[in-house]
This record gives structure tokens, sequence and C-alpha cells, in this order.
């Protein structure tokens, strides 16, 4: 077993990399997929979504003592792993990793510190099937890393053109930086998965033409992410499995991540 390891991605903020990295991490652990959340924006949302989904399962309020940074600092990730349920793990992260590019200053050499981080989980690589990576939408040693060391991104395109233009800075950024001057041993761009701003509204279907037109229809995911309120809702209570809303969305994801798995070839 060596896990495959997933980056959700775009420079523009709010456009649903959280979101789509923990439901996709989720239906990959419900199909006996094991799954590590490997969390590396500082606001750590995606790791309170977790919690909250462990809390809602077995009533267990999680409050952990070692943070992603002091793993880091002690080298070794395996001592901050919080289980979520059968088959799914978070690697937590909290304020404290904003520290991260400033502790990573004792190498001198930046494309020394973009290959630290990988060298680090390698040896979680191993236990799991997939790793599945949330990072800030910004440029830096973080976003650096976490690409460094996938193997696929996917790029979560909102319906707006700031996400738009957000997609294809990524991708641009992606080749020219990460491929071609850190030489990324990996990485390639599994597809672009849309996120509608509003079901059925002029600008949202403008933007997923311009779109096509940009990346290429075969390059779009053909499962778009449409615009449910249960989503939000998670962000409060985790994820639910309670009633048609939550089944609702846990179809749409079933679809998504069918897709994935078929674009990676492991279907």
């Amino acid at each position: 077993m060596s896990a495959k390891i997933l980056t959700f991605g775009n420079f523009k903020g709010g456009t649903g990399k959280t979101t789509n990295s923990t439901m996709i991490g989720f239906e990959l652990s419900n199909r006996n997929k094991k799954v590590l959340l490997l969390d590396l924006d500082p606001q750590g949302n995606a790791t309170n979504l977790y919690l909250k989904t462990k809390s809602t399962l077995d009533g267990e309020v999680v409050i952990f003592n070692t943070t992603l940074m002091s793993a880091i600092k002690n080298e070794n990730l395996s001592s901050a792993i919080i289980n979520i349920k059968e088959n799914l793990d978070v690697l937590p992260s909290a304020t404290d990793f904003s520290l991260f590019p400033r502790y990573m200053e004792f190498l001198p050499n930046y494309e020394d510190r973009v290959r630290y981080l990988s060298t680090l989980i390698e040896p979680l690589r191993n236990k799991y099937d997939y790793i599945t990576i949330d990072i800030p939408p910004t440029i830096s040693l973080i976003t650096d890393s976490a690409l460094f060391m996938s193997d696929y991104c996917i790029i979560v395109l909102q319906t707006h053109e700031r996400s738009l233009q957000g997609a294809e800075a990524f991708i641009n950024y992606i080749q020219n930086d990460v491929i071609d001057k850190f030489k990324a041993p990996t990485l390639d761009v599994l597809g672009v998965l849309p996120v509608l701003l509003k079901n059925g509204a002029p600008v949202d279907v403008s933007t997923l033409e311009n779109a096509k037109n940009e990346f290429g229809e075969e390059n779009m995911f053909q499962t778009t992410i449409r615009n449910m309120e249960r989503l939000k809702r998670y962000d409060i209570t985790g994820i639910t499995d309670e009633d048609m809303h939550d089944k609702r969305v846990s179809q749409v994801y079933i679809e998504v991540t069918d897709e994935l798995l078929q674009r990676i070839g492991d279907n």
C-alpha cells in the first residue's frame, strides 16, 4: 500500500476546497479505503469539521494537545493523528501552523524547504490508501510543500469570474513553479471540479462555459457540486446522515468520488 496524495486547490478563497477535501475523504472511507486528511490550512476548518463529525458519530468531544506544527518539530507526524471513524483519520491543523514557513528557515535553500514535509509524510504512505490535503488559497511554502508531495491536484472552481481567474493562475503555477522549478516528482492535475454558486443562474452557466473553453471539456469533472444548504450546516454539526437532505449530499459525493477514482484508474 502506498497512498495516493490528493490536494484540492485554487488561489481564490472560499471556493469549496475544504468542503470537497473533507466530503470526498469521508466518502472514500465509506468505501473501505483508509484515508488521512492532512490539514495544511492554519485556520483549521477541515480539522474542525471532522472533529465535529466525530462528536456527532460517537458523542466524544476531542481536545487535541499535539498539533501538526508540534508534530513537525518533533519529526513525528504519527503523534498528532486523530481517528475520526473507521478508515478515516486527520492530522489536525491549528493557528500555530502559520509559523511553518518561518520554522523552515533552518534550511537555507528554499527548494529543500519545499521537499521537507514530503519526507515526514513518507512513513505514513504505507498506512493509507489516500491522503487528502486542504491548503490555504495563497502562494506560500505551505502550498508549495503540499503540491510537491502530491500525486494529483483537483482544481475546485466556484462559478464566479474571480474563481476562474484563480483556477487559471493555480494551474499555471503548478506547471511553471512546482513542476518545472521544484521538480515535483508525480504531480498531475486530475481535473477541474465545478461548484455552483447559484443553481441555473446565467453567471454560473457562463462561467462554466468559459471554463470548458479554457481548460477543455475533457478536463472538467462531469459531476457538478450544486448549491446545497446542508453542506453549510456541516460546518456547525459535522457530517450527518439523518434525512433526505443528507442523502442528497451523500449521493452527489458518491458520484464525484466515482468519477475521481475513474480518472485515477482506481475503480
